[in-house]
């Protein structure tokens, strides 16, 4: 079997592309309008064929709860303190700022999305 994409539903539309858009890289590949929502799927050349799926309903929700099974998605970065710069430009904070993690020889960390779903940006070194 083959991961296709991963979906997330998102309260507010611009925000999110803006964020999966320049903090992350993505892209919109795909629009698909099905009967009670927009369906937006990012991708770059980086993740190969991994998709997010990002889900704007109709029925607006203004802010989705995040149940306590999900985790975090997690990226491969090359360059966490230009992450970071483009984070500052958007004004968004770091939920845990870089570290390193000698066992893995990367520096980690962790943001949010608009919705508060946890990011992991790895960088190897």
């Amino acid at each position: 079997m083959k991961f296709l994409h991963a979906m997330i539903r998102v309260s507010n539309l611009k925000k999110s592309l803006e964020f999966y858009k320049e903090i992350l890289g993505f892209d919109v590949v795909k629009e698909l309008r099905l009967d009670d929502c927009t369906l937006y799927y990012l991708g770059c050349k980086e993740s190969g064929d991994f998709q997010i799926e990002l889900t704007d309903n109709d029925e607006k929700v203004d802010n989705y709860e995040n149940g306590n099974a999900f985790g975090h998605f997690a990226f491969a970065a090359d360059d966490l303190e230009k992450v970071g710069q483009k984070m500052k430009n958007l004004g968004i904070d770091w939920l845990y700022e870089p570290y390193e993690l000698d066992k893995i020889n990367s520096k980690i960390a962790f943001l949010k999305d608009p919705d508060g779903n946890e990011i992991e940006l790895i960088q190897h070194m």
